[in-house]
């Protein structure tokens, strides 16, 4: 887990911002939602470089990585990492 987590953090890290730029256009159309597809395709980056971790398909990582934009939401609400002062 903790190798998926630093390769995943690693691939948002680098890969992640160079597809947000290609993709400025379908993403402003879906009001930002192709952020989701994005996330996706990195956990299947990752899926394909971890040999103990495996994701079933697109959808099953489109879930993970509606999980994991959550999960990220609500730990950035509680330490208040964001709030503007």
């Amino acid at each position: 887990a903790l190798l998926v987590a630093l390769l995943l953090s690693v691939v948002n890290l680098i890969v992640k911002p160079i597809l947000i730029l290609f993709t400025i256009p379908i993403t402003i159309l879906t009001l930002g939602l192709f952020l989701l597809v994005i996330n996706a395709l990195m956990i299947q980056l990752v899926d394909y470089f971890v040999a103990d971790f495996e994701v079933d398909g697109f959808w099953w990582a489109l879930f993970f990585s509606l999980i994991l934009s959550i999960l990220n939401s609500m730990f950035d609400d509680l330490t208040g990492s964001k709030r503007k002062e």
